[in-house]
Formats: structure tokens, C-alpha cells, sequence
């Protein structure tokens, strides 16, 4: 699969452009389709050794799914008729520090002795003034482009809070997210999220567990839907889909298809498709 991988601000970059695109093209003609499909979606994931193992796999999913919506139903709601999707462009972004980078305030630890740390800003910033500055420029994206924030796990939660942070990011995909942080449901409550469209997902035994922190997860999960349903008023912004087994399987299938979901409510709402 054509892919590149680049350093941008200390973290290795795991690019996926548009297959018929030229993978380093830095002129401007990338900006009028010369160099490929310009892509109108930027897909852009946290994750750490085991994510990047499956990232080809993933995307391949994804283009599998997009290619499925243009053939059938598109709208992210129902309804009839195909809808073309446009190309995107796929950025994994490397955490080094799962525990620390990903986490908004510190807590407890839930397996072993570390803590959580509080280093979800500095990342998010990282993100939003280097790594997508630096991507979008390379490669001849507009600057604009809508971007779909996704990650599994802790990388679930961090891009649920990202979307509470800024507007910048058009959708946000929490696959099995951990919201069973400690203080996550008050701080849901007492602030709203700025992202268009919320894609959440859940193993359906991963409330199943003797850990009680992570029992909560089903309930909490169940709960922050309504929520975000109640805050946007409407029903077609946000979506809880229940995934068999555990926390520990398919995560590259389970990620992709929140992606997919994500990609296609932002081009029937943002894109005008």
C-alpha cells in the first residue's frame, strides 16, 4: 500500500494519501488535481505500536466502506440512492507515552501502579499548530479541509475531549472510548462538544469485567449518548454502535467503521453532497 512515513515535530507520521495520488508532491499544482485525486476529508488518528500494525489494514476498511456508500446508500441517516465520496487523506500520529499523552487530567491508575498524567493539551496542540499545518501543506490540502478525529481506547477519549477543545475538527470517532475516566460524565455535563458529528462504539462484553472502574463503561457509555443527543437536539449528529466481544478485537475493523460513519455525515452535511 503507498504510504509514507515522516517525522513532524518529534513524532514519526504514518501518511496514507489517495491511491492515485503522487505521495510527494510539495508544488501547487497538487492543489488543482494534477497530482492525483484531491482529497476532501483528512482522517487523522492517535495511536501507539500495536495501532500502527494495523494501519494498513485500516485503511483498506475504510476505502472498502467508502466505496460501498458510493454504491448504495450514502446518507448517514438512510434513505435511497448512492452517494459519490470524495477522496480522503489518512494521518496516524505516533503517542509515545500512552498513559500521559492521552489523558486530560490526571487519575488513578486502573492496571498497575502508574497514574494517568494530564498531557492531552500539549498534545492536542502539538497537533492542531504543527502536525496538521505540516500535513496539509506537504501535500497540497486545503487548509480548510474538514478534518475526522478517531482513536481506540484512551486515543477514544482523547479525540471525544479534543472535540470539546475546538471547532477544527469536523467529526470525532471514540471506538470503545475509555469513558470510564474518573470525572468524565460531570465533565460532559457542564460543557458541550463543538464537533459536527460524534461516532461511538462499544464491545458488548466489555462492561462484563470484575474491574470495577471499567464495569462502569457500558452504563457510561449508554449515558453519554443520550446526552449528546439531548445537547444537539437531533438525532442524526451522533450514533452508538454495539461491537460483539471485548475490548481486545478487531479494533482496526471497529475503528474503520466509525470513520466511515463519520466521513459520510460530514460530506451530506459540510460537503453538500
Amino acid at each position: 500500500m503507498k504510504k509514507e512515513t515522516i517525522v513532524i515535530a518529534d513524532r514519526t507520521c504514518y501518511l496514507y494519501p489517495p491511491k492515485d495520488r503522487k505521495i510527494n508532491s510539495t508544488d501547487t499544482s497538487a492543489q488543482n488535481g494534477e497530482n492525483g485525486s484531491v482529497p476532501k476529508l483528512l482522517l487523522l488518528q492517535a495511536g501507539d505500536s500495536h495501532d500502527v500494525a494495523l494501519l494498513d489494514r485500516e485503511v483498506e476498511l475504510i476505502r472498502k466502506g467508502l466505496r460501498e456508500s458510493s454504491a448504495s446508500d450514502g446518507k448517514p441517516g438512510g434513505g435511497a440512492g448512492g452517494v459519490e465520496m470524495p477522496a480522503f487523506f489518512f494521518a496516524a500520529v505516533e503517542v509515545k507515552d500512552w498513559g500521559q499523552e492521552l489523558s486530560p487530567w490526571p487519575a488513578p491508575p486502573t492496571f498497575g501502579e502508574e497514574p494517568f498524567g494530564d498531557g492531552a493539551p500539549l498534545f492536542l496542540q502539538m497537533i492542531l499548530e504543527q502536525i496538521l499545518p505540516a500535513v496539509t501543506e506537504r501535500f497540497g490540502l486545503p487548509a480548510d479541509v474538514p478534518v475526522i478525529l478517531g482513536g481506540y481506547s484512551l486515543a477514544g477519549l482523547f479525540a471525544l475531549w479534543a472535540a470539546y477543545q475546538t471547532d477544527r475538527f469536523a467529526g470525532v470517532c471514540g471506538v470503545s472510548p475509555s469513558v470510564w475516566y474518573p470525572d468524565w460524565d460531570r465533565y460532559t455535563e457542564e460543557h458541550r462538544i463543538r464537533s459536527g458529528a460524534v461516532y461511538l462504539s462499544l464491545g458488548t462484553k466489555e462492561e462484563k469485567t470484575r474491574n470495577p472502574q471499567m464495569k462502569i463503561v457500558g452504563d457510561r457509555i449508554r449515558g453519554y449518548e443520550e446526552l449528546l443527543r439531548q445537547q444537539y437536539g437531533a438525532e442524526d449528529r451522533v450514533i452508538l454502535e454495539w461491537n460483539p466481544g471485548n475490548h481486545f478485537i478487531e479494533s482496526e475493523r471497529r475503528t474503520a467503521k466509525g470513520f466511515v460513519w463519520c466521513c459520510r455525515h460530514v460530506v451530506e452535511q459540510e460537503l453538500g453532497r
